[in-house]
């Protein structure tokens, strides 16, 4: 009787909106109530499908904190796959999420270029110790850079070179702001490089640790010397297509056939518009600038299947997994985090050891995390970064936590009955 109370107010209380806003409200918010019910008996509990459950938690999620839309996907040690939606990929017009849509993965995309340069290195192309000196030691802004006497390519990879971040700092938001009208990309890599240039280093390279961007950026410059092709050619060529990753292709221009429209605060620090897209798959501002900072459009199932490969050590010939994950930590007051070569390790009370990357870019969030015990991987994009960057609400943590719980708990209960 009390679930039916809840449906009558709900659908009260949306009964004034257009009628295909009111279906991508209650027709979720239907479902988890429904399931919820059934859950309450733990023998019919048993007849839901661990798909089930999953929509349920992000349909709940996204009652929860009010965000636009998601997508989300798991993968089962036995490769099997779900990937479901929640809400509207396009608030304005009523365009519903769907399984297929697609987002900026943001900071997801080093974890490709990480991959990349192991690689190169199980090939005998280079070698991760080596220092950048070795490729970019001939360009007339190397001298001005920090540290560039000192840093290795590894220290680079694990944000351990003591380059600041051009993202965090005020020429570049400032700039940006400024730029951000272009057609094309404003921002090619070297001139993201030079709002780092004869700035003082944050630490001796290798004895801290700082998220860098402009790290990546290097790296970039790096894979294009040593193998004299575009970095998109090597990761589709090395990545995207053995995999059949059909849905993530470079952020390089304006058009992204698929795209979800992203959603920001209105008083954002770039003085961005507060939706990505000009109309549906049409960036409003170029995301070209990210490059091998992230620089490529995605969504979960992708991710997922990224995710099992690289982190069971099928994505690169060789024995690649001791150097991808030798790891540095991130801070002192963090000993439960580390970061390898584009790979961030939680060490989780409840979840145990996690591998994976997060990613943020204006109007999208994403998340990837592979759980090694249990040989399943977790990921899911979310189309707003409101609440979420400024980090006045625990939507991405529970985003993170409670999909992970429901597919790792599926796991162990199979793991039980195996025994």
């Amino acid at each position: 009787m009390k679930i039916m109370n809840k449906i009558e107010y709900i659908i009260r209380k949306i009964g004034r909106k257009p009628m295909l806003r009111q279906i991508a409200i209650i027709a979720p918010i239907l479902v988890s109530f429904i399931i919820m019910t059934i859950s309450c008996d733990h023998k019919s509990a048993n007849l839901l499908t661990l798909k089930a459950r999953f929509q349920s938690e992000l349909d709940m999620l996204h009652y929860q904190y009010k965000f636009p839309g998601a997508t989300a996907a798991y993968i089962l040690p036995d490769g099997t796959i779900e990937v479901i939606a929640s809400g509207l990929a396009d608030v304005e017009l009523e365009i519903p999420m769907t399984p297929q849509s697609r987002m900026l993965a943001a900071s997801i995309g080093k974890t490709f270029v990480g991959a990349t340069v192991v690689a190169l290195a199980q090939e005998g192309v280079l070698n991760l110790d080596d220092p950048i000196s070795k490729w970019l030691g001939d360009r007339p802004w190397f001298s001005h850079l920090p540290n560039h006497n000192m840093i290795t390519l590894r220290q680079l990879l694990t944000h351990s070179s003591g380059i600041a971040n051009h993202v965090d700092m005020e020429p570049f938001i400032h700039a940006f702001s400024e730029n951000w009208h272009s057609t094309t990309n404003p921002f090619p890599p070297e001139s993201l490089i030079a709002f780092v240039l004869d700035q003082p280093p944050l630490f001796k390279a290798g004895e801290g640790w700082h998220y860098s961007d402009t790290g990546y950026i290097l790296v970039g410059l790096i894979i294009e010397a040593v193998t004299g092709h575009s970095y998109y050619e090597e990761v589709n060529r090395r990545f995207l297509k053995p995999l059949n990753l059909t849905l993530t292709t470079p952020s390089d221009r304006l058009e992204l056939p698929g795209l979800a429209a992203g959603y920001m605060s209105p008083d954002n620090a770039f003085v961005l518009p507060p939706k990505t897209t000009l109309r549906p798959g049409v960036m409003a501002w170029h995301p070209g600038l990210e490059w091998t900072g992230g620089g490529l459009v995605s969504n979960p199932k992708d991710l997922v299947i990224w995710a099992k490969a690289l982190y069971e050590g099928h994505a690169v010939k060789g024995n690649y997994l001791k150097d991808l994950l030798q790891s540095v930590p991130i801070s002192e007051d963090d000993s439960n985090t580390r970061y390898g070569i584009a790979v961030a390790i939680h060490e989780n009370d409840s979840l145990e050891t996690t591998y994976g990357h997060s990613g943020w870019i204006p109007g999208y969030c994403s998340s990837l995390r592979y759980y090694p015990r249990y040989g399943v991987a977790v990921a899911f994009q979310i189309n707003t970064d409101i609440g979420i960057v400024d980090g006045s609400t625990q939507l991405f943590r529970d985003m993170e936590n409670n999909l992970a719980k429901v597919v790792i708990k599926q796991e162990n209960r199979r793991i039980k009955n195996n025994h």
